[in-house]
């Protein structure tokens, strides 16, 4: 694929191998929280900015999809000596994630790069057809206070 533009880009979607409750404990499904995920260094951070739309994937065999909706909330910034880049987002956990197979047979979401390369670059990113889809499987009861 081209470079991305930031025409193509309509939200990120951020890696994890961990759920919302193991990033923060006590991260309840429904809650709000604003914390720090560690990105890969790459031209795509010069595309991310605050206000933009996020996805919080969590990779495995247990559950994988999306477990959390939010918004970046500042610019990347150096996430200390030892770690690299972090980009700083507020997330709402969802009561029940987007199972990975759903999104799989969903014909706006299945060509996801996440589908496609699930080794590639964190932050990875969605068009507005597959964060339309995704919003829309999350439903208004399980996303809670969070709207784009």
């Amino acid at each position: 694929m081209a470079r991305l533009q930031p025409t193509d880009v309509a939200g990120w979607l951020l890696k994890s191998t961990r759920p919302p409750a193991g990033i923060d404990p006590g991260w309840a499904p429904g809650e709000e929280r604003e914390t720090t995920r560690c990105v890969r260094r790459s031209y795509r951070l010069e595309l991310v900015s605050p206000g933009q739309p996020v996805l919080l994937w969590v990779s495995g065999r247990v559950l994988p999809g999306v477990h959390a909706v939010g918004t970046v909330t500042g610019p990347v910034r150096d996430g200390g000596e030892d770690d690299g880049p972090v980009l700083p987002v507020r997330l709402t956990h969802l009561p029940a994630p987007v199972e990975r197979g759903e999104l799989l047979a969903d014909p706006d979401f299945a060509s996801a790069e996440v589908l496609r390369m699930p080794a590639g670059s964190n932050p990875s990113w969605v068009t507005a057809a597959q964060l339309a889809a995704v919003l829309a499987k999350a439903g208004a009861h399980r996303l809670g206070p969070w709207t784009p």
